[in-house]
Protein backbone atom coordinates (compact mmCIF):
# COMPACT_ATOMS: atom_id res chain seq x y z
CA UNK A 1 0.00 0.00 0.00
CA UNK A 2 1.31 3.31 -0.94
CA UNK A 3 0.00 6.45 0.77
CA UNK A 4 1.49 9.86 0.31
CA UNK A 5 -0.42 14.00 1.44
CA UNK A 6 -0.34 15.25 -1.90
CA UNK A 7 -0.60 19.81 -1.48
CA UNK A 8 -3.48 21.63 -3.45
CA UNK A 9 -5.90 24.41 -3.20
CA UNK A 10 -9.31 24.24 -2.39
CA UNK A 11 -11.65 24.38 -5.35
CA UNK A 12 -14.84 25.11 -3.88
CA UNK A 13 -14.68 28.92 -4.03
CA UNK A 14 -12.32 31.75 -4.36
CA UNK A 15 -10.39 32.01 -0.96
CA UNK A 16 -7.67 29.68 -2.14
CA UNK A 17 -7.09 27.80 0.74
CA UNK A 18 -4.41 25.08 0.85
CA UNK A 19 -5.45 21.01 1.74
CA UNK A 20 -3.60 17.78 1.93
CA UNK A 21 -4.67 15.18 -0.06
CA UNK A 22 -4.51 11.99 1.37
CA UNK A 23 -3.60 9.69 -1.46
CA UNK A 24 -3.49 5.76 -1.10
CA UNK A 25 -2.75 3.40 -4.22
CA UNK A 26 -3.58 6.51 -6.22
CA UNK A 27 -7.12 7.47 -4.29
CA UNK A 28 -7.81 10.58 -2.62
CA UNK A 29 -9.40 9.28 0.71
CA UNK A 30 -9.50 12.30 2.71
CA UNK A 31 -9.00 16.38 2.84
CA UNK A 32 -6.79 17.74 5.46
CA UNK A 33 -5.52 21.67 6.23
CA UNK A 34 -2.56 22.64 5.60
CA UNK A 35 -1.33 24.27 8.74
CA UNK A 36 1.21 26.52 7.08
CA UNK A 37 -0.95 27.77 4.47
CA UNK A 38 -0.77 31.32 4.80
CA UNK A 39 -4.65 31.85 3.46
CA UNK A 40 -6.49 29.35 6.02
CA UNK A 41 -3.77 28.53 8.58
CA UNK A 42 -4.50 25.28 9.26
CA UNK A 43 -8.77 25.91 9.12
CA UNK A 44 -10.94 24.86 6.66
CA UNK A 45 -14.59 25.14 6.25
CA UNK A 46 -17.25 22.63 5.93
CA UNK A 47 -16.88 22.31 2.22
CA UNK A 48 -13.47 22.23 1.91
CA UNK A 49 -13.14 19.03 4.56
CA UNK A 50 -15.35 16.87 2.48
CA UNK A 51 -13.46 18.28 -0.76
CA UNK A 52 -13.02 14.44 -1.72
CA UNK A 53 -15.64 13.54 -1.70
CA UNK A 54 -16.61 15.37 -4.50
CA UNK A 55 -13.49 14.49 -6.28
CA UNK A 56 -14.55 10.92 -5.96
CA UNK A 57 -18.53 11.05 -6.35
CA UNK A 58 -19.93 8.82 -8.74
CA UNK A 59 -22.13 11.59 -9.40
CA UNK A 60 -19.61 13.47 -11.28
CA UNK A 61 -20.17 14.59 -14.31
CA UNK A 62 -16.95 13.87 -16.68
CA UNK A 63 -17.72 14.08 -20.09
CA UNK A 64 -20.71 16.14 -21.41
CA UNK A 65 -24.41 14.91 -22.01
CA UNK A 66 -27.06 15.86 -24.39
CA UNK A 67 -30.39 15.66 -23.29
CA UNK A 68 -32.51 13.62 -26.06
CA UNK A 69 -35.78 12.19 -26.16
CA UNK A 70 -35.97 13.06 -22.05
CA UNK A 71 -32.78 10.85 -21.75
CA UNK A 72 -29.24 12.29 -21.08
CA UNK A 73 -26.72 10.73 -23.73
CA UNK A 74 -22.98 11.07 -23.55
CA UNK A 75 -21.50 13.64 -26.10
CA UNK A 76 -18.60 14.91 -27.31
CA UNK A 77 -17.58 18.68 -26.55
CA UNK A 78 -18.34 19.88 -30.32
CA UNK A 79 -22.08 18.10 -29.93
CA UNK A 80 -22.74 19.45 -26.79
CA UNK A 81 -21.42 23.04 -27.74
CA UNK A 82 -23.75 23.36 -30.85
CA UNK A 83 -27.10 21.83 -28.80
CA UNK A 84 -26.70 24.87 -26.06
CA UNK A 85 -25.74 27.37 -28.88
CA UNK A 86 -28.93 26.13 -30.83
CA UNK A 87 -30.99 25.98 -27.87
CA UNK A 88 -29.56 29.89 -26.36
CA UNK A 89 -30.54 31.08 -30.06
CA UNK A 90 -33.92 29.33 -29.82
CA UNK A 91 -34.72 30.86 -26.85
CA UNK A 92 -32.96 34.32 -27.49
CA UNK A 93 -35.16 34.24 -30.97
CA UNK A 94 -38.18 33.49 -29.34
CA UNK A 95 -38.49 35.09 -26.23
CA UNK A 96 -35.69 37.72 -26.20
CA UNK A 97 -31.76 38.66 -24.77
CA UNK A 98 -33.38 39.34 -21.55
CA UNK A 99 -34.78 35.52 -21.03
CA UNK A 100 -31.53 33.96 -20.60
CA UNK A 101 -28.84 34.55 -17.95
CA UNK A 102 -25.11 33.46 -17.22
CA UNK A 103 -23.93 32.45 -13.50
CA UNK A 104 -20.18 33.06 -12.93
CA UNK A 105 -18.19 31.18 -10.44
CA UNK A 106 -15.73 31.86 -7.78
CA UNK A 107 -13.84 28.84 -8.62
CA UNK A 108 -12.73 29.98 -11.75
CA UNK A 109 -9.70 33.22 -12.49
CA UNK A 110 -11.07 36.68 -12.72
CA UNK A 111 -10.47 36.80 -16.47
CA UNK A 112 -12.33 33.72 -17.49
CA UNK A 113 -15.35 35.54 -14.98
CA UNK A 114 -14.61 38.65 -17.22
CA UNK A 115 -14.48 36.57 -20.17
CA UNK A 116 -18.28 35.21 -19.70
CA UNK A 117 -19.50 38.43 -18.54
CA UNK A 118 -18.43 39.65 -22.16
CA UNK A 119 -19.91 36.75 -23.44
CA UNK A 120 -23.41 37.55 -22.05
CA UNK A 121 -22.98 41.10 -23.27
CA UNK A 122 -21.54 40.94 -26.32
CA UNK A 123 -22.61 37.26 -28.01
CA UNK A 124 -26.14 36.40 -25.88
CA UNK A 125 -27.02 40.43 -25.59
CA UNK A 126 -27.57 40.42 -21.83
CA UNK A 127 -27.22 41.86 -18.59
CA UNK A 128 -28.60 39.61 -17.30
CA UNK A 129 -25.21 38.17 -15.19
CA UNK A 130 -24.89 36.98 -11.73
CA UNK A 131 -22.08 35.54 -9.58
CA UNK A 132 -21.87 32.83 -7.09
CA UNK A 133 -19.36 34.67 -4.49
CA UNK A 134 -21.75 34.76 -1.57
CA UNK A 135 -20.93 31.76 0.65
Amino acid sequence: MQCKFVPSVCSYCGTGCGVLFEVIDGQIVSTLPMKTHPVNQGKLCIKGWNLHEHVNSVLRLKQPLVKTFGRFIKAGWDEAIGVAADRFRAIIDEHGPDSVGVLVSAKVTNEENYLAQKFARAVLGTNNVDHCARL
